[in-house]
């Protein structure tokens, strides 16, 4: 700091006098500057006023003002320009323009809409500042479209946990272009558009519903996450359909094991999964492939028989098999009666619905509504009607109504939505409840299930399920069960309650297999004829060396369950159709595949065979719906049931081969292993005879399929 004294003393000093010789200096400086100034500028004497420094910043500053109303949009223009190119970029990337075939719609998306604003999760913050663009995203309009078509088929690495704007979701694209999304991952990088692919509008939606609460409104601007490389693997959703496993039935000597039974099968589930995995272009699983249910699918025009007194009739040929010279074709055909409408009882039908989370799928409960639907339809007046949901619990959803109130139950149908886990077991007790309070007398009670099988709530063990539907099954409440979708399918599951149940079992894939599984065989579907009907083949060790049964694994039973009343076995309806295959080995043919016992063969006490000229003797034993004893049928098969040739079998018997060779091809047993599709297709084909719905044509197109897909590694 300067001290006080010091500024005093500094104050009072005089000053210096001018110094002549520092004033001469100057001014010769001065001289000297003004004589160069002199020579570099033609002004004159004076300074104009726009040579001052403060005069031409003035002057500038008032040009500027003056053109202010031009330059100052000009200005905006520059800066403002770009950034809206660039926004209009993203959200053109984002989503596409509608070309065609939705004009005048407006589709709403979350953005639009208000949403709770709640704190960033994840660690994600509202104001997180936006990522840049990539410099491929400047190509051509051309470019970027290919771009998002190949982006299109590019998923995530991983699905990411559902966020409080799934509510908002399904609002977000037009339901026509937007089906239920599946529980796969979401594809990246694309927002639903009218005139793309369906595909692309689950991909929206998921990748919206990703996006935290508070940032909805700037979805729009959001640069998406890279998409994984195109040659990366798409994760693959975990497949936990329950299908029973069986081995093939084996070849037996008719010396050591004469005797064969089985209950008879009616269901067709397993002809309806074939179809629908061979037209998704993959072979299906052997283990779905039962072949019994493929030959039964059909409508045969067996002989039934002449009266409701005896409920069914039984034809017998033996023809020459087309894949083995050197075997025959034991053929057992059986038709039901046929029940006339006007003759048909009351029918108290409940319809339990899985409205579990699992079916929230559009070929789940929205196609199983439509198939109800078509079932209603077909009722008669005074037919009563109830519907039982389950999905956590339990509930009534209509209580036992006359069909006669049709936009009643329809109603009903029309409301179901999906959701919570599934209660199986409970429903079931509550649709036996409300058929017992509508129990029609000498008429048809039944439960009608539909599900994709799931049941994991309550008692979830087949066993158990099996013990729950025997106990059902005696007060006269029959079951039959419709499987819906794939992925989640309990086919196992859904054969053992239908079998248990003196029921059937269907799988419905499309809406024209729920027509004819409940429209056209509607009355083979409700209306039972006879019950526990079961048969047993002898075979004569004098004519037949070896023998097997085509299908019927999991239908096989014991010799001595044939004669026990006690043991259920299938159903018949009115005019049904079923079909029993064996291939027989005659005696000396050489087509043996057993070795002949080393100390002979059994012999009977009078020296021969009784009957020696038969090639077999069937058995079939059944009951009436409303009895418990059983009745018997036999029919002796000898020459008069053979023909020379196989051509001179009937169409049907011929065709119901043709898909016995395509059953057994598909499960690559060894019988029809060098067998070739073309055969299969060229007996079929020649069989087809009259075909008014076109089943068998579209069993034609399934084995060109097949045959295009190759064999099973």
């Amino acid at each position: 700091m300067v001290d006080d004294n010091e500024l005093e003393r500094l104050r009072d000093l005089a000053v210096p006098a001018p110094d002549g010789e520092a004033k001469a200096r100057a001014f010769a400086a001065a001289m000297h500057a003004f004589d160069g100034q002199e020579n570099i500028s033609t002004v004159p004497q004076g300074t104009p006023a726009g040579l001052r420094l403060t005069e031409r910043a003035r002057t500038l500053w008032r040009e500027i003002m003056q053109r202010k109303l031009i330059a100052t949009p000009a200005i905006t223009a520059l800066v403002a320009l770009p950034i809206a190119g660039y926004a209009a970029f993203e959200m053109l990337k984002e989503q596409p323009p509608v070309i065609g075939g939705n004009e005048g719609k407006v589709t709403e998306t979350v953005a639009d809409k208000p949403v709770a604003q709640k704190p960033a999760s994840n660690g994600l913050a509202t104001n997180e500042p936006l990522a840049a663009a990539p410099a491929k995203e400047k190509k051509t309009d051309g470019d970027s479209e290919d771009r998002l078509k190949d982006e299109a088929q590019i998923a995530p690495a991983a699905p990411k946990p559902a966020t409080e704007v799934d509510s908002l979701l399904k609002q977000e694209v037009a339901p026509e272009a937007m089906p239920a999304p599946p529980p796969a991952p979401a594809e990246s990088g694309q927002l639903a558009a009218g005139g793309r692919a369906n595909a692309q509008a689950p991909a929206a939606t998921m990748r919206s519903a990703e996006m935290p609460a508070g940032r909805a409104a700037v979805s729009k601007l959001m640069v998406q996450p890279s998409p994984m490389p195109a040659d990366q693997m798409q994760p693959q959703e975990e497949n936990r359909d329950r299908i029973e496993t069986f081995k093939t039935n084996p070849v037996h000597a008719t010396a050591q094991d004469p005797v064969s039974t089985f209950s008879i099968d009616v269901d067709t589930a397993s002809y309806s999964f074939v179809r629908r995995s061979l037209k998704e272009g993959i072979l299906p699983d052997p283990d779905t492939v039962r072949v019994e249910e493929m030959i039964n699918y059909f409508p045969y025009d067996w002989k039934g028989p002449d009266s409701a007194s005896t409920p069914f009739n039984s034809t017998v040929t033996v023809m020459p098999t087309p894949w083995n010279q050197r075997t025959k074709l034991m053929h057992v055909a059986i038709k039901g009666f046929d029940v006339k409408p006007a003759e048909q009882p009351k029918a108290n039908l409940v319809f339990l619905i899985d409205v579990s989370g699992s079916m929230d799928e559009p070929d789940k409960l929205p196609l199983l509504k439509s198939a109800f639907r078509l079932l209603v339809s077909k009722l008669k007046p005074d037919d009563t009607v109830s519907i039982v949901t389950y999905a956590g619990n339990a509930g009534t959803v209509l209580m036992p109504t006359k069909a006669v109130e049709k936009q009643k139950v329809l109603a009903a149908i029309d409301n179901l939505e999906p959701g919570g886990s599934t209660a199986g077991e409970a429903g079931i007790k509550e649709a036996y409840k409300l058929a017992q309070q509508s129990f029609v007398k000498d008429g048809v009670n039944r439960v009608m299930l539909a599900t994709d099988g799931d049941f994991n709530v309550g008692q979830t063990d087949d066993d158990d399920l099996e013990q729950l539907i025997e106990k059902e099954r005696k007060t006269g409440v029959f079951l039959s069960v419709f499987g819906f979708g794939r992925g989640n399918l309990n086919d196992q599951m859904m054969q053992t309650i239908a079998q248990n149940g003196n029921g059937t079992a269907a799988y419905i894939d499309t809406l024209a297999e729920a027509e004819k599984a409940l429209v056209e065989d509607a009355s083979s579907t409700l209306f039972t004829i006879a019950k526990d009907v079961k048969i047993q083949v002898e075979f004569n060790p004098a004519k037949v060396s070896e023998y097997r049964l085509v299908g019927y694994e999991t239908r096989a039973l014991k010799r001595e369950d044939f004669n026990n009343d006690r043991v259920d076995a299938g159903d018949i309806g009115s005019s049904h159709s079923v079909t029993a295959i064996y291939e027989i080995t005659p005696k000396g043919s050489g087509a043996e595949q057993v070795d002949p016992l080393r100390y002979g063969e059994a012999k009977v006490d009078n020296g021969g065979v009784a009957n020696a000229d038969e090639y077999a003797f069937v058995k079939i034993r059944y009951k009436l719906p409303n009895e418990d004893v059983s009745k018997l049928i036999t029919t002796p098969v000898t020459a008069a049931n053979e023909v020379s040739s196989f051509d001179q079998a009937g169409s049907d018997q011929r065709f119901s081969v043709a898909v016995a060779a395509f059953g057994q091809k598909l499960r690559d047993e060894d019988q029809t292993a060098n067998f070739g599709y073309d055969r299969i297709l060229e007996i079929a084909n020649a069989a087809r005879g009259a075909d008014p719905f076109g089943y068998r044509a579209e069993f034609l197109s399934l084995v060109r399929l097949a045959s295009s897909l190759g064999t099973r590694p």
